[in-house]
């Protein structure tokens, strides 16, 4: 069943957070839906710009359809990750996204909210939820890169006036995550003075965690054991900061790092034991299964098990 992120966000606020993941092939499509479907938990497929340009924005979409069909039990939204306004147009045109990000979270405040007050028009005119930003997180996805010295927390004395300015549907807030494998190197994790006064001034109002992969050691080590060199010192969002986080309004928690990890760690295992292999198919079955398994940890931690029926029913 497709949904919009506000319909999502109107019934789990303060109780629990849907993973907003981010999808770039099949593989990944069938361990997210799989996984959903058998914990009963609702959940956000992503598309990024750097995604849509990689695989076709109509072929994309087309296997996010047929993951539905596939799998009807399910309950998501399909949204555009941080969108621009070419991105945003085309996918409102298509039919198939409920939600979408603009993010104008590089630009001066004036000129966030002129933007995101037009994207927020012309998507609930089409009956689509959106996503803004205000703060800029630093770090490295896809396309996207922001070192530290121009990464900004979010200021809680601007969220009000910018929801009420914009009329906005969720907001992703800068509270100290960042984006790719490297973060947390310094060890601060989440600014909870920050999340707790933003939510005082925004009681209610669905908030968004971008930055949101753990990063999990032992999936690096494994990565580096079998000829990777990635950073050892990198740490990402830890569960018990999760646990916190969702009480204070975090709806929506992005997962894009944490899965690229798990397709480096399997692909470079499998080629280590098997250098007579060459077909894609053998280890694109393993990821499909360490996949489902990954995202029903994560759909047990966010604590939205078995909550699809809240929607169908």
């Amino acid at each position: 069943m497709l949904l919009t992120t506000k319909q999502l966000f109107d019934k789990c606020y303060g109780r629990y957070a849907i993973p907003a993941v981010n999808v770039f092939f099949m593989e990944e499509i069938h361990g997210l839906f799989a996984a959903a479907q058998e914990a009963d938990a609702p959940f956000i497929v992503q598309t990024t710009p750097f995604a849509r340009d990689y695989a076709k924005a109509d072929m994309l979409l087309s296997m996010i359809q047929s993951a539905a069909r596939l799998y009807p039990q399910t309950v998501f939204a399909v949204h555009v990750d941080h969108g621009v306004e070419e991105h945003i147009w085309d996918a409102i045109g298509s039919g198939g996204y409920s939600s979408v990000m603009i993010d104008a979270s590089h630009d001066d405040y004036e000129k966030n909210v002129t933007r995101t007050k037009e994207v927020v028009e012309r998507a609930h005119a089409h009956g689509i939820s959106v996503e803004a930003e205000l703060g800029v997180l630093a770090g490295v996805e896809d396309d996207l890169t922001v070192d530290a010295e121009h990464s900004s927390y979010t200021n809680p004395q601007q969220v009000v006036d910018f929801v009420n300015a914009t009329g906005c549907d969720s907001l992703a807030i800068a509270v100290g995550t960042s984006h790719g494998a490297y973060k947390f190197s310094g060890g601060q994790g989440l600014q909870f003075h920050i999340l707790e006064e933003i939510q005082k001034r925004l009681p209610g109002f669905p908030l968004v965690l971008h930055g949101g992969s753990n990063v999990s050691s032992e999936v690096v080590t494994r990565i580096n054991a079998a000829g990777g060199n990635l950073k050892t010192d990198a740490k990402g969002v830890q569960e018990d900061e999760i646990l916190k986080a969702i009480p204070l309004g975090i709806c929506k928690i992005n997962i894009a790092t944490d899965i690229r990890l798990l397709w480096t760690m399997v692909n470079r295992e499998f080629f280590r034991d098997h250098p007579d292999e060459f077909a894609p198919t053998t280890p694109g079955k393993i990821f499909m299964e360490e996949y489902k398994r990954f995202m029903l940890q994560k759909f047990e931690l966010f604590g939205c098990v078995g909550k699809s029926d809240e929607f169908l029913y």
